[in-house]
């Protein structure tokens, strides 16, 4: 567990870790492929809450698909989906 809590490899006892960590942190393309890794997971992260916003507005039922579109910038296809989704669970 120590080693999962520094900041510095060369301060961990498992010597694979400590090479896996040095990549990630020091080598060019280690950060290059962890800064591409954490980009896909924010992204992915926005786009599952744009997704729970936009089914939010469906259920709702004030604003019509093409709005809720708008506002979530998510294709109309998407929130079509979604809404197709959302009756099938409500039934």
């Amino acid at each position: 567990m120590y080693d999962f809590s520094c900041t510095n490899p060369d301060d961990m006892n498992y010597e694979t870790l400590a090479k896996k960590a040095r990549y990630f942190k020091q080598d060019e393309k280690g950060v290059a492929a962890m800064c591409k890794i954490m980009e896909d997971m924010r992204n992915e992260a926005e786009l599952n809450k744009a997704k729970r916003m936009a089914i939010r507005m469906i259920k709702a039922g004030k604003m019509s698909l093409e709005d809720i579109a708008d506002y979530t910038e998510l294709s109309l296809d998407t929130i079509k989906e979604l809404a197709s989704q959302s009756m099938q669970l409500a039934n």
